[in-house]
């Protein structure tokens, strides 16, 4: 059993920055490949980045590719979210979770493939 707490979440300006953390417990941290997910009110989640085992493949949503990084430390058991040049649109309340499947087997953009998740923290951005 995985335990993932996130932190890092707040209010923010447009086109300001904030940096999500990950700390996991109870398993194998680096046997997992780890996902970002979002969810604003009244829409589903929705995948935003994830990150491969050793963390040399990164995957993102076309709506933060360019403005969002993950990244992670297996030695910490903590993977990040990098979030920069932030928009209103942005606004969600951000998870993390953590799937048994591999980077490269397409499930990782699908919320029901995630086998643990955290409570997610909330990021607000004003116009």
């Amino acid at each position: 059993q995985v335990q993932l707490v996130e932190s890092g979440g707040g209010l923010v300006q447009a086109g300001g920055s904030l940096r999500l953390s990950c700390a996991a417990s109870g398993g194998t941290f680096s046997s997992y490949t780890m996902g970002w997910f979002r969810q604003a009110p009244v829409t589903s989640r929705e995948f935003v980045a994830a990150i491969s085992w050793s963390g040399g493949n990164t995957y993102y949503a076309d709506s933060v590719k360019g403005r969002f990084t993950i990244s992670r430390d297996n030695a910490k058991n903590t993977v990040y979210l990098q979030m920069n040049s932030l928009k209103p649109e942005d606004t969600a309340v951000y998870y993390c979770a953590a799937t048994r499947h591999a980077y490269y087997s397409g499930y990782i953009y699908y919320r029901d493939k995630y086998d643990y998740w955290g409570q997610g923290t909330q990021v607000t951005v004003s116009s």
